[in-house]
């Protein structure tokens, strides 16, 4: 039967964070309107102060305990790395689902080895959505093979790079050209660049783990946005 059946239970999503990502779901979610959707919780700092651009119905909630009884279907982490450590047990075990944005938290092997232990525990799953990244399906496929080698470079204008650590490594203001300046594991990559190399971890996961997938950092000055290329070689 096709359509939305309006006796269905609606999916019932939480945000943990409420700043640039969630309010841009939110408005995305206002203006297409889902019928089977709606945000019940949103995790902040200060759950008593008030927030205009919270949705109307939704709850602010303080900490992972708030998840219990609230009949969560799905935790949406978008409020930084240190967040998934501190929600994520939760949420897996009150809520059938923890989304994570701040990928570059599973550079803790023992965090990521946990979370994906109470999902199993709990019958929920841990989810990491591709973000940017397309063809992460294809690399999910081919990682069944004995691939040699997976190569992500990310490519990003100067000013994308600029109040992180590629600053110290070639001056951004002077560029005249495409330069490399880090070439490394996704582990390290996505460790030392959280906020720029988040989805080294997504190709990694998707591919051939962590410390086999190499990853390259780019500034190129002709660009105007991010770019990403991904290169898999088969083993023979």
């Amino acid at each position: 039967m096709s359509g939305f059946d309006k006796t269905a239970r609606r999916l019932r999503l939480c945000f943990v964070g409420w700043g640039a990502i969630a309010g841009r779901v939110a408005e995305l979610l206002a203006d297409r309107q889902p019928a089977g959707v709606e945000i019940a919780a949103v995790a902040v700092r200060d759950a008593g102060r008030e927030r205009a651009r919270i949705p109307a119905g939704a709850r602010p909630i303080a900490g992972p305990a708030d998840l219990a009884g609230l009949d969560i279907d799905m935790v949406i982490e978008a409020a930084g790395r240190p967040a998934v450590a501190i929600w994520g047990e939760a949420a897996l075990r009150h809520c059938g689902s923890f989304v994570i944005s701040s990928t570059s938290a599973f550079t803790d092997e023992a965090l990521l080895e946990r979370l994906i232990a109470v999902a199993r525990e709990a019958g929920s799953r841990v989810v990491v959505p591709p973000g940017a990244l397309g063809g992460m399906d294809a690399l999910a496929a081919a990682a069944v093979l004995p691939l040699d080698e997976v190569v992500h470079t990310i490519i990003k204008p100067p000013r994308a790079w600029q109040g992180t650590r590629a600053a110290d490594l070639v001056d951004l203001d002077a560029l005249s050209e495409c330069t490399t300046f880090f070439t490394g594991a996704a582990r390290q990559a996505a460790g030392e660049f959280p906020q720029n190399a988040n989805v080294a971890v997504i190709s990694a996961l998707a591919g051939i783990g962590l410390d086999r997938t190499l990853i390259e950092l780019v500034a190129d000055p002709a660009l105007s946005r991010n770019c990403h290329r991904l290169r898999v070689s088969l083993g023979s």
